[in-house]
């Protein structure tokens, strides 16, 4: 199979695409052929070696998550065929023509999400659902979240906005009416963010950060509690200002709650793709932190 790994640390292009023998699975698993691979963060800071937690084993394969096709069963799987299309996590080998994963972790994809939207939403739907369940979102909130236009913000907008809170989200000027379209207040992040919410004449009660920086100083600034201050990327922050990660961990259950509603074209995840070949430039676009939605590579 065909797989993206990498040599060393280091940019974008430090990834190449190997020939891999193809993965077997074992009691419980299934195998994927993979239609789809997200690109994430996580993947930038694995590759730049700025994940000391998560140790690499060179040539490292890189990727989190996947949708495809069942095309193997292992030994005393039941409940699932092959041919099945699915999505769901895995670990530091999503982005490979085959994967294998725990047959209990993979969730059925509808139909009428085609397999780049499917891929686009499995990290974001389970860290933008988790988040708002430890932040404790619910109706009469008002949240602000921090990188709106991200594939975390955009599902966290729609999730907040479907449990009848207020949302307010920072982005750049040119994602202003995207975020409009997901039922947000846009204002600009920067150094005048704070002005830019209060000038909304909303007040904050709960804030999500997906953009680390001063996003969660700016939180406190605006009186939000210090404990309904969450963030999913800036772990000294929080430790220095007093407020919180949110990591509530990966959930086939919260996963496919997000894909029905998503299947049913109520949450909207728009997606950037690019061909396997094209790993490097899917990469550099998620380092840029400019875009809207979510990175896909597409395979096959």
């Amino acid at each position: 199979m065909r797989a993206v790994v990498f040599d060393r640390y280091g940019p974008p292009d430090v990834l190449r695409i190997a020939g891999l023998p193809d993965p077997e699975p074992g009691p419980g698993q299934v195998r994927v052929r993979v239609h789809a691979a997200g690109v994430q963060p996580f993947d930038i800071g694995v590759r730049t070696g700025q994940m000391p937690w998560v140790q690499a084993t060179f040539p490292q394969q890189i990727g989190q998550e996947y949708s495809g096709v069942v095309d193997l069963l292992g030994p005393g799987v039941e409940g699932i065929e092959v041919n099945t299309p699915v999505l769901g996590s895995t670990m530091l080998n999503g982005v490979a023509e085959l994967v294998t994963v725990p047959a209990e972790n993979v969730v059925a994809k509808p139909d009428s999400l085609d397999f780049p939207t499917a891929a686009g939403l499995v990290a974001a739907s389970q860290t933008a659902s988790g988040a708002l369940l430890e932040l404790r979102v619910a109706a009469g909130d008002v949240l602000l979240v921090h990188a709106g236009a991200g594939s975390v913000g955009t599902i966290a907008i729609q999730l907040a906005r479907r449990a009848g809170a207020t949302v307010i989200g920072t982005a750049s000027p040119g994602n202003h009416d995207y975020l409009r379209e997901l039922g947000a207040v846009p204002v600009a992040y920067g150094e005048g963010l704070v002005d830019a919410v209060r000038a909304t004449g909303l007040t904050p009660t709960v804030a999500l950060d997906a953009a680390g920086g001063e996003a969660m100083a700016q939180s406190v600034a605006l009186g939000v509690a210090p404990d309904r201050v969450g963030t999913i990327v800036d772990d000294k922050a929080a430790a220095d200002l007093g407020t919180r990660v949110v990591r509530a961990g990966r959930s086939p259950q919260r996963l496919a709650e997000v894909v029905a509603l998503a299947g049913r074209g109520e949450i909207v995840m728009p997606v950037r793709t690019f061909p396997l070949d094209a790993i490097v430039e899917a990469h550099t676009a998620v380092e840029s932190r400019h875009g809207r939605g979510k990175v896909v590579v597409t395979l096959g």
